[in-house]
């Protein structure tokens, strides 16, 4: 039986485990990024390990969530963060270049290589037939000091691609439509690998639109294979060289398969409040938009902004629309300008933004109370926008553009069959990427070679040893898909503190009670309850860093995220599944109490966990956990395991085994 994609690769880069489904395997990473909300952490734990330089093919720091540098905490950061690439070997990504994952598909991703990324959108550059894995930023630490990755061995799914997009329909409605399909959660524990005829017809920006939103199926990652557009792509980027030519085997064996017709695919829209509640545009058309935004890793290339030009050549938004454009990367903005293609979006009533994820993550451009916002990002959870009252749809850059003329939610196809004058535009790359790399420094141009610290930033903290005794409060109860935006949100006011654990920490939870911190100190020990899915969205380890720091020592949940649950392990927190009726029975305030052993249990491999409520009901709690993450659990979390392994091997690069 033949190879898929995905096991040639990780066969390529595997050092310890069999490609098994559910085993757990680790991987060698050749390229690892991270950016400036997360960034501050890896290099503080990076130098906690005290490793001296990166160990990876490539490392690249960006600084792309809070460039507008609001006061200097910001500004320290990415101060701090441009010493350490400098001093430990990383290129460094200005603020103001772009968005990580838009600069690092530009000069770095290439096919059939690993990467690790501290942000949950690192799967983007699988549209290159790269595999690339988000993760926490403690794993990324360890990485880029030489360790391998470890891993559950996911479920490959094929998704194959039949015919061809009609006109007005996009590779976001591709992603829109496998969402409507499967759900937040359907892409939990799986790969998915896009093979089939309808993959020659769509371009590499197209294949990482959809690449870049498989994280919100909950997906490990997702990939491409290669061919004569990869090819043509990297020429175009001056990368020629770095092209490969990667696919499955003819007779691969897959654990699962999805066909997607590609001519049976409409204009559509993911309604308020969560990336599946998705409808064809038409569905909802006449409700009135007062914002629509173009941009973010998702759609911010300049082949997602050009069709938007294209329809707005010559004509002028809605009188009551407010329209901004947020270009991925400053070489979309550069060659746009160069086309004429930024003066023609200003003619028709369009501002521009700085490149950034900014309003993505509801910095800048937050919208107005009571208003409906459209949006060519990849989430519209509750609140992400920067008002905690939001009505945010997603869409693609064609329906964005549509709304701002019409002035309220149209499918682009009855817009044109109004106007009679506009058509398609089609979605073309440029001749040539021609942008400037004077905000890309790579390491031997570095120009700092040591550590520059702030006020603001502090040490990571560390956790003892896991108690064989764990008791405390139910101190928190939640229901399904709480996010890691309810958990730290990442607006400016908050996230201007990630590198100051202790204050950060008084903002957790604060979206679904702004009492718990305060509660949590008190307490001196507690758990958080919630339903399923539990900590899906970005990567951010502090939504496991900071409830640790507040005494929190497990969380029991129906189901976990995996990114999110990998960082309840690695700081140390016991994440605990439990069924649906005793998720129902607990109620919050209730007195929580792990009969067993806790410590001698989780290293002695125990799935099982009796769990007592109030000494009056007891309940089966399990620990899907493998022998590694027990051990990391056991020590009070990874840091303190690896920085221990590492100074007992005399300062080899870290093992994480």
């Amino acid at each position: 039986m033949g190879q898929t994609l995905t096991e040639k690769i990780l066969e390529d880069h595997l050092v310890e485990g069999e490609l098994e489904t559910g085993e757990e395997i680790g991987i060698e990473i050749d390229q690892v990024l991270t950016q400036d909300t997360t960034g501050t952490l890896v290099w503080l734990q990076f130098e906690a390990l005290d490793l001296d330089e990166v160990q990876t093919e490539i490392a690249a720091q960006y600084c792309d969530h809070q460039t507008y540098q609001f006061d200097f905490k910001n500004t320290d950061d990415h101060r701090f963060l441009r010493s350490a690439a400098g001093t430990f070997g990383a290129h460094f990504s200005r603020p103001g270049n772009g968005i990580c994952h838009n600069v690092h598909k530009e000069n770095f991703a290439a096919p059939g290589k690993t990467m690790l990324g501290s942000d949950s959108h690192t799967p983007t550059p699988g549209g290159l037939g790269e595999l690339a894995i988000g993760a926490g930023g403690l794993d990324v630490a360890v990485a880029m000091g030489g360790g391998p990755y470890y891993i559950e061995m996911p479920e490959v799914v094929n998704v194959r691609l039949e015919g061809e997009l009609p006109e007005w329909s996009t590779a976001k409605d591709v992603i829109l439509e496998m969402l409507r399909r499967l759900s937040v959660k359907g892409g939990v524990g799986k790969i998915f690998e896009y093979t089939g005829p309808g993959v020659d017809t769509l371009s590499v920006p197209e294949r990482t639109t959809i690449t870049n939103m498989g994280t919100e199926l909950g997906a490990t990652t997702s990939i491409f294979p290669t061919d004569e557009k990869t090819e043509e792509y990297l020429a175009k980027q001056g990368r020629s060289e770095e092209f490969v030519d990667i696919g499955p085997d003819e007779d691969a064996d897959y654990d699962d398969e999805i066909v997607v017709d590609l001519s049976e695919i409409e204009p559509l829209v993911a309604k308020p409040s969560m990336p599946d509640n998705v409808v064809p545009v038409r569905e909802v058309a006449g409700e009135s938009v007062d914002q629509v935004m173009i941009g973010s890793c998702t759609n911010g290339g300049y082949e997602d902004i050009l069709p938007a030009a294209k329809m707005l050549k010559g004509r002028e938004i809605d009188k009551k629309t407010e329209m901004i454009v947020a270009p991925g990367s400053k070489q979309a903005s550069e060659i746009l300008a160069r086309e004429g293609w930024t003066a023609e979006l200003m003619a028709a009533g369009v501002n521009f933004s700085e490149a950034t994820c900014g309003a993505c993550i509801g910095i800048g451009h937050v919208p107005a109370s009571d208003s409906v916002s459209v949006r060519t990002f990849n989430r519209n959870f509750e609140g992400r926008s920067g008002i905690e009252d939001d009505s945010v749809f997603l869409s693609s850059p064609e329906v964005a553009a549509a709304a701002a003329l019409k002035g309220e939610l149209v499918d682009p196809r009855d817009l044109a069959d109004e106007l009679g004058d506009m058509d398609a535009p089609g979605f073309e790359l440029p001749d040539q990427y021609d942008g400037s790399k004077a905000d890309l420094i790579a390491p031997d141009e570095a120009v700092d070679d040591d550590l520059v610290k702030g006020p603001n930033i502090g040490d990571v903290p560390l956790k003892d040893p896991l108690d064989a005794h764990l008791e405390g409060e139910a101190l928190l109860k939640m229901e399904d898909n709480i996010t890691t935006d309810h958990i730290i949100p990442a607006t400016q006011d908050i996230l201007m503190y990630r590198s100051n654990v202790p204050k950060l920490s008084e903002f957790t939870l604060s979206r679904v009670d702004d009492t718990f911190a305060e509660r949590a100190l008190e307490s001196d020990g507690g758990f958080l309850v919630a339903g399923e899915n539990y900590g899906q969205g970005s990567s951010r380890e502090h939504a496991a860093l900071c409830p640790m720091y507040l005494g929190i020592q497990g969380v029991l949940a129906q189901s976990f995220a995996r990114i999110h649950k990998a960082n309840l392990f690695n700081f140390g927190l016991i994440p605990l599944t439990i069924d649906e009726s005793d998720y129902a029975n607990i109620e919050q305030g209730d007195d929580i109490e792990i009969v067993d052993d806790v410590a001698e249990a989780v290293q002695s491999g125990q799935e099982e966990f009796t769990v007592r409520v109030n000494d009056d009901w007891e309940l089966t709690a399990e620990l899907d956990a493998s022998e590694r993450e027990r051990r990391i659990l056991a020590a009070g979390g990874k840091l303190p395991l690896t920085k221990r392994q590492h100074e007992d091997e005399g300062g080899a690069a870290p093992a994480d085994d």
